[in-house]
């Protein structure tokens, strides 16, 4: 009988936070889940310590790879579990009771996703995701993957990560699987994991690449909604001009025009 969670761990040179992932991971009160960990053939250790933790880990392998979304996509293809659990080297669950608490959630949606806590320059938040993604959310954010639990049936339906782009293929398919599929989804209003923002897509000299990714991803595949939301980006740059004008704001005050 298959599991109901696969967690699946990336990890590129980066044996102190496979450490750290894999504690957390096998530290858990409640184990009915596979492990699966893809190593892009690190040689700082970390196939020396994945073959030690051999009896806590479903399938593991290191080899070279072709990117993080390659990595991910070799993980996917290897689950079995009903829904799936993108925790890679660095992350970890808030405790040892984490998916104890969120088990009972994982059940009837195609995807289902949490808040999550956030270290940002050694200062900590709650990061509280929406429970209605509108596409205008989507736009510029998505659930962190460290709080999203997908389900097998959405890669079976939308396909896996798309490995030509750098950084957004995890937005990509969620966009794609939302607008064009339809799947289901459901926000818990709960925190289990902990997001470092130090990734990627964090970084400032990433953000350019970013920006590009994502044009391209909605100018092909969704150019009707992009026009509809550039427009709607222009119509608040008017309002925001406006409501900073001099001659409305005296307007406003002497009650010719009401404020807006």
């Amino acid at each position: 009988m298959n599991k109901k969670l696969s967690i699946i761990t990336i990890n590129y040179y980066n044996l102190l936070g496979l450490k750290k992932t894999i504690e957390s991971v096998t530290s858990q009160t409640w184990q009915e889940f596979e492990y699966i960990v893809i190593d892009g053939g690190s040689t700082d250790g970390s196939a020396e310590y994945l073959e030690s933790q051999t009896d806590n880990i479903t399938y593991w392998v290191s080899q070279p790879d072709k990117g993080i979304y390659n990595a991910m996509n070799k993980g996917i293809a290897k689950a079995t579990g009903e829904y799936l659990l993108f925790l890679n080297s660095g992350d970890h669950f808030s405790d040892t009771f984490s998916l104890q608490k969120v088990q009972n959630h994982l059940i009837n949606e195609d995807v289902i996703y949490f808040n999550i806590d956030v270290i940002d320059n050694g200062s900590s938040y709650v990061l509280e995701n929406p429970a209605v993604m509108s596409f205008s959310y989507l736009y510029n954010d998505l659930p962190c993957h460290q709080c999203t639990f997908i389900h097998q049936s959405v890669f079976e339906r939308v396909g896996y990560y798309d490995e030509s782009l750098k950084i957004v293929a995890d937005w990509k398919l969620l966009l794609q699987a939302i607008l064009k599929y339809n799947v289901t989804y459901r926000k818990v209003d709960d925190v289990f994991s902990t997001f470092y923002k130090d990734g990627i897509s964090s970084l400032p000299e990433n953000q350019s690449i970013i920006e590009a990714e994502r044009t391209q991803v909605l100018e092909t595949e969704f150019p009707v909604l992009l026009d509809d939301l550039n427009e709607y980006f222009l119509q608040q740059r008017i309002i925001r001009n406006l409501r900073k004008s001099r001659k409305i704001n005296w307007l406003i005050k002497l009650g010719l025009l009401d404020k807006f």
